[in-house]
């Protein structure tokens, strides 16, 4: 467990893109940096309303991420809406932080990066460092002028998998993390202990998939994480995964494991991490797909 007055400097975690993080420090300096724009991403939707960091937006993962109708992601146009709405251009930098020791955070930041907006950071610690620090919060919902923002069609190929792919990753046996909890891996949860154990017909995982819950790569007081020695000490010295690895990862919805696919990708620098979105809501309800228990 991690003292938060001990947490090494970014710089010196020894990550592939350090770049990629900043510190709430940073962030309080740069609150009014009209190059940037702050985006609180959570699960519990009643936290922005409550206080947030002032400046912030929200970009809420079900309203203004998913599809309203179909099981996918918005399409070009409705992210082009969303950046212009919350005046985002594509010089802007957008700093995601949120609740969950930012795993809502990376997975917004997922979803940027299949519309291609690489001009995203994750804010170290997320709202619970920046708690914890006693930091500026407001209720005061800002409006900015809006955007007009061309945006590429979304790229669903190279960071993202799809149910056929996973299984034909899965049946040449290559790697392939489980993130969710070790009870939901084994079959005895079909979700994490304190959720309502609904939305998928089976439990168990994927065949093949190792066990790694995406918080053992968060130092659990503050929400930062891990250095890249104790981050290859638990993806490469437990699993055996290498950085050049064409790797999957996915949990229940995609949520959790766009965690662990930004710190394989960013900060342990592997060069094929894909988050398979569909995760176990889909393979563990679909008919015909094995799986495998305890």
């Amino acid at each position: 467990m991690s003292n938060p007055s001990t947490v090494a400097p970014i710089a010196s975690r020894g990550y592939a893109r350090p770049d990629v993080l900043v510190t709430t420090e940073w962030v309080a300096d740069h609150l009014t940096d009209p190059t940037l724009r702050i985006v609180e991403s959570n699960e519990d939707s009643l936290l922005y309303p409550s206080n947030h960091i002032p400046g912030a937006v929200q970009v809420d993962w079900a309203a203004d991420l998913n599809d309203p109708v179909r099981r996918d992601y918005l399409d070009r146009a409705s992210f082009e809406s969303l950046m212009a709405r919350i005046g985002v251009t594509r010089e802007t930098t957008v700093v995601f932080y949120g609740d969950k020791n930012n795993w809502w955070a990376c997975y917004a930041f997922w979803v940027f990066q299949l519309f291609g907006h690489s001009k995203a950071r994750v804010m170290d610690g997320g709202r619970l460092k920046w708690e914890q620090e006693k930091r500026a919060m407001t209720r005061e919902v800002p409006s900015y002028a809006a955007t007009s923002y061309a945006a590429p069609e979304r790229d669903d190929r190279t960071i993202r998998a799809f149910r056929d792919q996973v299984l034909a990753h899965a049946t040449a046996g290559l790697p392939m993390v489980d993130v969710r909890s070790p009870q939901e891996f084994s079959g005895e949860r079909t979700h994490m202990a304190e959720y309502p154990q609904e939305g998928v017909l089976r439990g168990g995982h994927i065949p093949g998939a190792k066990s790694v819950p995406w918080a053992r790569a968060m130092n659990t007081t503050d929400g930062t994480f891990k250095t890249a020695d104790e981050l290859r000490a638990i993806y490469e010295g437990e699993i055996g995964l290498k950085a050049a690895d064409d790797v999957v990862a996915y949990c229940r919805i995609g949520e959790r494991s766009s965690l662990t696919w930004f710190v394989l990708t960013y900060l342990l620098g592997y060069a094929k991490v894909r988050n398979y979105d569909g995760s176990w809501t889909e393979w563990g309800n679909s008919v015909g797909l094995p799986i495998e228990k305890g």
